[in-house]
């Protein structure tokens, strides 16, 4: 006998659980093992594009968008304020990304 599919709504909580989990372990396993930390990246990038679920945007902040490596300000990226915008950049592929600032209303 089968089970029931499990419906979309709940994969997607689950996978936003996941998600946070493994930028939970990212984060204290950088100083031990970088490459870990990027693993617990793709994985979670994975887990998203599989449930096609939204990174939240403060952990979507915490990798590189074109290298998927997990940044760390200060040890392997710079963080910048410019005028109207914030400027990360990576020191793993030497890029940069832009992040625009609008005033709330």
């Amino acid at each position: 006998m089968s089970k029931a599919p499990i419906p979309k709504k709940k994969q997607k909580e689950i996978a936003q659980e996941r998600i946070k989990i493994l930028f939970q372990q990212a984060e204290e396993n950088f100083s031990k093992s970088k490459s870990l930390s990027n693993r617990y990246v793709t994985l979670a990038r994975k887990i998203a594009m599989k449930t096609k679920t939204r990174i939240p945007l403060n952990l979507k902040r915490r990798f590189c968008k074109h290298c998927y490596k997990y940044l760390q300000p200060g040890i392997n990226s710079r963080t910048r304020t410019r005028p109207g915008k914030v400027v990360i950049s990576c020191f793993e592929c030497k890029k940069f990304t832009r992040i625009p600032v609008t005033k709330k209303k």
